[in-house]
């Protein structure tokens, strides 16, 4: 039972991590369903990573993004389950972001400025996770 209604401003953010969760799966869904003639016309820096990524960092895409999705959609509609659903994205994220940068060519052909957008994402993706800790805190989940 809900101990309190979550505030519009509430709404707006789980909103907002819908949206950015959706873009993600659309990116993973891209990602994975590039053909031969696609990857070829991608910079020679970012074919190499790609050739270099063991397909089970690409599993560990797809988990953080849907974990991710079905979390939101829960924080959407105040349930308790989003911040599970969101640590696993969280976790997720880490560890697919943490392998490509140990197991592929990504630091040595990207340097520092090739860091920023995943530690942007690391960021974002715990902001929701702890945005869906506090909803719970505040009892605003059901």
């Amino acid at each position: 039972m809900l101990k309190t209604k979550m505030p519009l401003g509430g709404r707006v953010v789980a909103l907002t991590a819908l949206l950015w969760n959706l873009f993600g799966l659309l990116v993973f869904v891209l990602q994975v369903s590039m053909t031969p003639e696609q990857l070829a016309t991608m910079p020679p820096d970012q074919q190499q990573i790609n050739a270099a990524m063991p397909m089970w960092v690409y599993g560990v895409f797809g988990l953080a993004t849907i974990a991710g999705t079905t979390g939101a959609i829960g924080l959407l509609f105040a349930r308790r389950w989003a911040v599970p659903a969101l640590l696993v994205s969280f976790v997720a994220i880490v560890v697919q972001m943490t392998a490509a940068y140990l197991l592929t060519p990504v630091w040595a052909l990207t340097g520092l400025r090739g860091a920023a957008f995943p530690l942007l994402l690391i960021l974002v993706v715990a902001s929701i996770w702890m945005f869906a800790r506090v909803a719970q805190r505040r009892g605003w989940l059901r």
